[in-house]
């Protein structure tokens, strides 16, 4: 089912997005702050946040914890050569693992083999290194080769920003 969104909506959901690209204050009523910037009430703010998640326009709104300053300064993509037939399956089980943060299925590109893709998180490389133990085995045989891409700097941290309107 596709939802359609008026010319007004739109104009309010670039403002919405404007608003909170860079998170939601920490404020005691962050729905209540939002309706007020928007001069909408907190039912009609949430209803077109509800609107814009059908359209997919929104995937989701969640919490986004700094994991550096949780202490999970060591990070790893590491990267799977997986059986395609059991892909579904096993991209599931992997993206269930609780250190996963980001799990996804990509095309294999010519001399670059892999396809399944798992970033995981740890407090040092043993950590990292013990998690992608760990991976292996869950993939069993399904899994004819893998790598381990580690991060050395933070080059960007943010999601979508959108220019302002201004």
């Amino acid at each position: 089912m596709s939802v359609c969104i008026s010319r007004s909506e739109q104009t309010l959901a670039l403002r919405l997005v404007e608003l909170t690209q860079a998170g939601l204050p920490l404020v005691d009523d962050p729905w209540g702050w939002l309706a007020g910037q928007l001069q909408l009430s907190v039912e009609a703010t949430l209803e077109l946040l509800r609107r814009l998640q059908a359209e997919g326009a929104i995937r989701r709104i969640a919490a986004v914890p700094n994991h550096y300053r949780l202490g999970y300064r060591f990070n790893g993509m590491t990267v799977w050569d997986v059986d395609d037939a059991q892909m579904p399956r096993l991209g599931r089980l992997i993206g269930a693992q609780p250190f996963v943060s980001h799990c996804y299925r990509r095309p294999r590109n010519g001399a670059w083999r892999y396809n399944l893709f798992a970033m995981v998180h740890g407090r040092s490389a043993c950590e990292i290194d013990s998690y992608r133990e760990h991976l292996r085995y869950l993939l069993g045989g399904a899994c004819q080769a893998d790598d381990m891409l580690v991060s050395s700097r933070i080059l960007k941290k943010t999601g979508l920003r959108l220019p302002t309107s201004h």
